[in-house]
């Protein structure tokens, strides 16, 4: 595969971390008080040569990661950065720097933020057409870290995406009676919100490109030293929206049964072989 020359570098995204903080502190009350919990959608958010030349380097993606095929999250897959081409790679890690570092906590007001090295869950995301994913909260600890999943940030790729074609990012409110805000996935829109274990988000409505094109975004998380044994641990949990027909999980519900049985040691050890037999 041949490296595509690009007119920039990907760390022209770093800026002195001073410089950062102002950027952050300029969104913080938006930020913060955003409800059902913390979120802000920011448009243009990064220089459009970036967002272009990840575009161009997703037309020669490898082999997905991780592919989802199943009721609750469909026609979906992920792509690690370090096997990503060359630009799109560096790109990651200057998003997990100190001054993009910097810039978040300033906005969200969390201090202490843990970029993840692993990028675990985190990459390209890509959902072709009829892909979905239902609404949910996150898992709540890193696996191999084992801190505390603090933020979610995602940037759309899409050029002039239209709320009609599907994909739209929703937040629904604690109780799951309500959807209380959508955004559209288009070009270089720039998604935050905090996460916990009540912070129900996803893209339920089925991709429904008129082209057939596929909906693809960053994704990135961010952590805090703040997790401790006394709090109980938890996959994806996936909740159906009141009066659709979203299928309740019971893959998720036997992983989470099964963990309750066996001792946290022993299940981490053993968690990809009970995934992959389906447990």
């Amino acid at each position: 595969m041949s490296e595509t020359m690009y007119p920039i570098d990907p760390t022209s995204l770093l800026t002195p971390t001073k410089d950062a903080k102002a950027l952050g502190a300029t969104y913080a009350e938006q930020y913060q008080s955003g409800e059902p919990y913390h979120h802000i959608c920011i448009d243009n958010f990064l220089p459009t040569d970036l967002i272009d030349n990840v575009i161009e380097d997703l037309k020669q993606l490898p082999d997905a990661e991780t592919s989802f095929s199943r009721p609750q999250e469909n026609l979906k897959s992920s792509y690690i950065p370090e096997r990503l081409p060359t630009f799109t790679k560096n790109l990651f890690y200057a998003f997990n720097s100190r001054p993009f570092v910097a810039f978040l906590e300033e906005m969200t007001g969390i201090k202490g933020l843990i970029p993840d090295p692993y990028f675990f869950g985190a990459g390209i995301h890509k959902t072709k057409n009829g892909g979905h994913l239902d609404i949910h909260a996150d898992f709540n600890v890193h696996s191999v870290m084992r801190v505390e999943r603090r933020l979610n940030v995602l940037i759309y790729l899409n050029h002039d995406w239209q709320e009609e074609w599907g994909g739209s990012f929703e937040i629904w409110d604690k109780k799951m009676t309500q959807k209380m805000a959508s955004f559209v996935p288009t070009y270089n829109r720039m998604v935050c919100f905090s996460t916990g274990s009540d912070t129900f988000h996803g893209n339920p409505e089925p991709v429904n490109h008129p082209d057939g094109e596929a909906r693809q975004s960053i994704a990135l998380y961010y952590y805090t030293a703040t997790w401790d044994g006394t709090r109980k641990e938890h996959d994806t949990v996936f909740k159906p929206r009141p009066e659709t027909a979203d299928e309740v999980d019971r893959l998720m519900a036997r992983r989470e049964l099964v963990k309750d049985l066996i001792p946290p040691k022993i299940y981490r050890r053993i968690a990809g072989h009970l995934h992959r037999i389906g447990l």
